[in-house]
């Protein structure tokens, strides 16, 4: 009867559903002298985990400090940090280069109207120049005209 016992709680061993209880009747018992051939193969397994059991690492284990985590939280602060400088600055700079290329466009028309404005000015001197000839030419007339008049004023 305890051997058809064992098998089923090696059944459920295997399968991962046994208690710690039922681990420690299965220890026992493949640990002690008494196990059926056609079970001895566990007998080793079992003797491995009670042998491992009593194992102690007595070596000292080196923790690395925390610090070390607490560098990357800060370096990954400042990376954002640095971050958001780099896009303010690159925005500033954009709306520099903005508004250097809008007062070069201003620079240009106004340099265009001038150059225009100023032809309109060479017309309205040649027009001037030619109504002062004009006027000039009238006075002769002018003058002509009372020189005949006197004329023929002492002829009569």
């Amino acid at each position: 009867m305890e051997l058809a016992n064992i098998e089923k709680l090696l059944d459920k061993y295997l399968d991962a559903e046994t208690t710690l209880q039922e681990e420690q009747v299965l220890q026992e018992y493949f640990t002690s002298n008494d196990v059926a051939p056609h079970l001895q193969e566990y007998s080793m397994m079992f003797g491995y985990f009670k042998q491992s059991k009593d194992e102690t690492f007595t070596k000292t284990i080196q923790l690395k400090p925390e610090r070390t985590k607490k560098n990357w939280k800060w370096l990954s602060v400042a990376a954002s940090v640095v971050l958001l400088f780099s896009v303010f600055m690159g925005n500033e700079e954009y709306k520099k280069y903005q508004q250097r290329k809008q007062f070069a466009q201003v620079k240009e028309a106004l340099q265009l109207f001038s150059v225009n404005l100023n032809k309109g000015n060479n017309a309205l001197y040649a027009v001037s120049n030619n109504l002062k000839k004009g006027n000039d030419a009238i006075e002769h007339l002018g003058t002509y005209e009372k020189t005949v008049n006197k004329v023929i004023n002492t002829v009569n």
